[in-house]
């Protein structure tokens, strides 16, 4: 509170007034850090196995609830979400996480680089445990252009 004295001539007393005005400054302060706190933590939410994914014309499945993705990376390796699982143990850990549901809703990731036979494996296996909603994820090509394909050739002309 702001208090105004006067020049000594006794007339302090009629010149007193409350300060009223609110310092908005520390709370601009205080939004602005939190503001940046924010802006370098979101990207970081959004942590995972780093897989380099192909590409596919295919269209983005919208699924509400949140599935269960299964990766395997680079060298092979297996992880459930961010832990890794060997190969023997995937179902059974999967049958735990998801309650032994055969509608649960499961991605198989795998990097571009990795033979295609252990994605295909590895899917085989998820799907023989009794799991229906599985599918593969690819990245839609960057460009927006579609990959040339060659059209068959009509019947007779080969």
């Amino acid at each position: 509170m702001a208090v105004s004295f006067g020049n000594g001539n006794g007339r302090a007393a009629s010149r007193y007034r409350p300060m009223s005005d609110i310092n908005v400054t520390p709370l601009v302060d205080v939004m602005l850090v939190l503001l940046v706190v924010f802006m370098v933590t979101a990207p970081l939410l959004t942590v995972g196995v780093p897989v380099d994914l192909p590409q596919t014309q295919a269209p983005p499945i919208n699924e509400p609830k949140e599935p269960t993705v299964i990766t395997v990376n680079k060298e092979g390796l297996l992880y459930i979400q961010d832990s890794v699982v060997p190969m023997d143990t995937l179902v059974a850990k999967l049958q735990a996480i998801t309650g032994s549901n055969p509608d649960a809703v499961l991605y198989v990731r795998g990097d571009k680089d990795i033979n295609y036979g252990k994605v295909l494996e590895v899917r085989s296996l998820i799907s023989n445990a009794g799991f229906h909603k599985v599918s593969l994820v690819a990245e839609a090509p960057k460009g927006g252009q579609a990959p040339a394909t060659s059209a068959p050739a009509p019947a007779g002309k080969r």
